[in-house]
């Protein structure tokens, strides 16, 4: 039976892959730097380490006979009150090199770890799908700079394993992953704000008008968290040794998120009218060529945004994650 560790297992992807991959008979451990998970992950009958992958003797605990790790810790700028550079460097540049010793030690023979979007942020704007081999390059300016030096640092160091120490890597850039949080913020510049999906879907709720700004067929990269959660699978079982894949699904139009959310969150028939504001700011453009991960990963999107919004709300009553996460309430 196939083993996998994912380090960053309480965080809103990794509690998804690991769940998944419970789901398809693997062994799964859980590690955060969490002190605790409230049982969640007992429920599943999957061990939880607490441990703080920048503090080399945290790795002692762990279960060093697995196939497989999943590194999906680190710290956030969305999820960053204020700005702290130097958080960035410890959690991502110095937490992924004692990742990688700690494998190099144990002969784990693969990895699987995320890349920010923002690498490529330069050639955001258009429709033309963004290579997963693209140069990757810092941005100038804003939050996001010294967060994209470290996971590029991260990145050229899981590189180096590879050619050194023949570490099989999957590195997946991520356009955004859309799953359920009770978490509608964000941050952005350090400031807290709601997310432009849940100011959508709080207006269809409530049946108030909706008002599109821009261009309404500027589009966005799509991936519902299935989707994501199928490239994880292939990348821990694909029979080769990596590379870059871009995760998304072909994107969705202003419009088409507007319209589906409405139709999905609407109540008693109460729709959301759509009027135009062509005058006002353009919401950012780009959408990823996922032409390598079908290609060496065999990945087929199966889920659109419609999709995604139907599965938002079933996922939303169900509150699968309220041990780890809490509830709505205890956000705002």
């Amino acid at each position: 039976m196939k083993s996998i560790l994912v380090i960053g297992a309480t965080g809103n992807l990794g509690a998804y892959v690991a769940l998944h991959f419970h789901k398809l008979g693997w062994n799964v451990y859980a590690a955060s730097r969490r002190k605790n998970d409230n049982g969640f992950f007992a429920d599943y009958g999957i061990p939880y380490y607490s441990m703080d992958l920048t503090e080399k003797e945290s790795f002692d605990k762990l279960p060093a006979d697995v196939d497989v790790v999943a590194d999906f810790a680190g710290d956030l700028p969305a999820s960053m009150e204020g700005y702290d550079a130097e958080k960035y460097i410890q959690t991502i540049v110095n937490g992924t090199f004692n990742v990688l010793e700690w494998i190099r030690r144990n002969h784990i023979p693969r990895i699987i770890f995320p890349q920010t979007l923002f690498d490529v942020h330069y050639l955001f704007g258009t429709k033309e799908p963004i290579s997963a081999d693209a140069e990757r390059r810092v941005p100038l300016v804003g939050d996001h700079q010294m967060y994209v030096i470290a996971k590029m640092a991260a990145v050229e160091m899981i590189e180096m394993y590879h050619r050194e120490f023949g570490l099989e890597r999957f590195i997946v850039r991520l356009s955004k992953v859309y799953q359920y949080h009770p978490n509608h913020y964000t941050f952005t510049d350090g400031k807290k704000t709601l997310i432009n999906d849940w100011f959508f879907i709080s207006k269809a709720e409530k049946g108030e008008p909706i008002e599109i700004w821009g261009d309404p067929t500027r589009v966005l990269e799509t991936c519902h968290v299935e989707d994501f959660l199928q490239i994880i699978e292939k990348c821990a079982t694909v029979n080769h040794d990596g590379g870059i894949y871009n995760i998304g699904s072909g994107g969705s139009s202003l419009e088409e998120r507007i319209r589906a959310i409405i139709e999905v969150f609407a109540k008693d028939g109460n729709k959301s009218e759509v009027s135009y504001a062509p005058e006002k700011p353009l919401c950012s453009q780009y959408i990823l060529d996922i032409s390598k991960t079908k290609k060496e990963l065999g990945y087929e999107p199966k889920y659109n945004w419609h999709d995604y919004c139907v599965w938002l709300k079933n996922e939303r009553k169900a509150q699968r994650f309220v041990k780890i996460w809490g509830s709505e309430l205890d956000y705002e």
